[in-house]
């Protein structure tokens, strides 16, 4: 942190002075051969394994006393105090020591972890990597032979029974022909930038829809999407070539609580409403931010989290919730569509409680509608 702050002279020196010190801060029992200092504010401390029974027990004891003894420390340089915090990551063994904890250590800032242990970081990293280069691999083939689809779940009007709406879901078709979920290859793409360039097939997949079916459309939109100027301009440009539709459009907003720009999502909310489009926030009741994002979004739909609705039938506290959301929303005039809805029991309990629409696989799964129209 300290290079946000000030320059590399300062920050050299803070790292050597709190290297010097650094021995002073060990247990006095904890034995070590070697203290080395690897820049960038990283340091590492070799001890031989052979001096400990039980050594990944009795370790960790002594890296607690470490971080206790570092943290109620102040570190003077001239006239300046600093406060300490340190992160550890720890390997054992005769192998691999140094890439196992280096690789742990990104663990551990990843997980918000003190200490970490770490032994095998290095090959579950490089397996992951591996793994997550064969997905963007099939995520790439995909783009490139237009098999990436959007499939469309039913959203049912709770009192006619009526599909009224589809929700639009995307849907990967690799080369063997196999239907793979979002939750397979999603979030990898945003590591090799091809999430962009899912998000605008989805849009044009979904806008497509508008000619073959005569209910509402709902897309998925996140954080990501719209704080994207090309996204949002995609989207404009799709609301103006179906301009006599956007009263059938629905975005669905994600739970994200990453938003690093409010003021061009309330924007982008402000300007697709006043072109007929309705705003629904996805999972609602799962998130502590959720009754936030109501003052922000001014919502026309929420959307009930389906592991609420699941649990409906079992589970007091989730339909106290549900009654709660339910009594608020139609109070504001705003409809409530239950997720997850999975059999006639958990539907006929929401008819009870007031919820507006239902979708799940009770009505319908996610499938192609191209093969119907």
């Amino acid at each position: 942190m300290l290079e946000k702050f000030y320059n590399i002279v300062k920050v050299d020196q803070v790292e050597k002075t709190f290297a010097s010190n650094l021995v002073s801060y060990l247990p006095a029992s904890f034995i070590f051969e070697d203290v080395y200092t690897l820049g960038d504010g990283k340091y590492a401390l070799l001890t031989d394994y052979r001096s400990f029974e039980k050594l990944e027990i009795k370790l960790h004891d002594y890296l607690e006393d470490f971080v206790k003894n570092v943290t109620d420390s102040i570190l003077e340089i001239d006239g300046i105090e600093y406060d300490l915090n340190i992160i550890l990551s720890y390997s054992c063994g005769k192998f691999s020591l140094y890439e196992d904890a280096k690789a742990g250590l990104e663990v551990a800032i990843t997980k918000n972890k003190i200490i970490n242990y770490s032994n095998d970081s290095s090959i579950k990293i490089n397996l992951e990597a591996k793994k997550n280069f064969e997905i963007i691999k099939m995520v790439k083939i995909a783009l490139d032979n237009y098999k990436i689809v959007s499939y469309f779940q039913p959203i049912i009007n709770n009192k006619t029974k009526e599909i009224e709406k589809y929700e639009s879901l995307v849907r990967l078709i690799n080369e063997a022909g196999d239907v793979i979920s979002p939750f397979d290859f999603l979030n990898v793409s945003k590591k090799g930038n091809y999430y962009n360039k899912i998000t605008s097939r989805v849009l044009e997949n979904s806008f497509k829809m508008l000619d073959f079916v005569n209910t509402k459309l709902s897309i998925n939109l996140s954080a990501l999407d719209i704080e994207k100027e090309q996204t949002r301009e995609e989207i404009f440009d799709l609301l103006d070539k179906y301009k006599e539709q956007n009263n059938r459009i629905v975005f669905e907003l994600l739970e994200d609580e990453n938003v690093k720009d409010f003021r061009s999502i309330k924007l982008f909310i402000k300007k697709v409403k006043k072109r007929g489009v309705m705003i629904a926030i996805d999972d609602f009741g799962a998130g502590y931010s959720n009754f936030e994002r109501l003052l922000d979004f001014e919502p026309d739909i929420l959307k009930i989290d389906g592991s609420l609705v699941k649990n409906i039938e079992k589970d007091d506290y989730s339909k106290n919730i549900i009654e709660t959301i339910v009594s608020f929303a139609k109070k504001q005039k705003i409809l409530t569509i239950a997720e997850y809805v999975e059999n006639e029991t958990i539907f006929n309990l929401l008819n009870e409680i007031g919820v507006d629409y239902s979708q799940g696989y009770y009505f319908g799964k996610p499938e192609s509608l191209e093969k119907k129209h």
